[in-house]
């Protein structure tokens, strides 16, 4: 079972009992944005996963499910995904630092152009 089956299972179950994805979103106030990425196994769409797991308890106390066994079921599906080494968080942890330090940079540099345009220090480039 893979996040896919386990979002299959959960709608299966929604739909046996004659409930809308609107309907669960209303009564567990979940946005039904997140509904629909639990329901089709879009993991990247979620949030953490404490959150998650509470999306899951409430979602199951709506529909009539055992909170503690849905849970359990996500869970075994959860174990089977691999999570990213410490190596990998590292490096995007990096990579989203320099991107973040280049646009910081770049948006410095245009400020002190600006000013030193706006100070009359450098020329206008539209005064040609």
């Amino acid at each position: 079972m893979d996040h896919v089956d386990f979002g299959k299972y959960l709608s299966q179950q929604r739909d046996l009992r004659g409930m809308s994805l609107e309907d669960v979103a209303r009564e567990t106030k979940i946005p039904p944005t997140l509904i629909a990425a639990l329901e089709s196994g879009q993991v990247e769409r979620l949030p953490s996963r404490i959150f998650v797991v509470n999306y899951i308890k409430a979602y199951a106390q709506v529909i009539g499910l055992s909170p503690e066994e849905a849970v359990l079921r996500y869970e075994e599906v959860d174990r089977s995904v691999p999570s990213p080494s410490p190596a990998q968080l590292e490096q995007e942890r990096r990579k989203r630092a320099y991107v973040g330090l280049s646009v910081l940079l770049v948006a410095l540099a245009l400020g002190i152009y600006l000013f030193l345009v706006l100070s009359g220090k450098l020329p206008s480039p539209l005064a040609r």
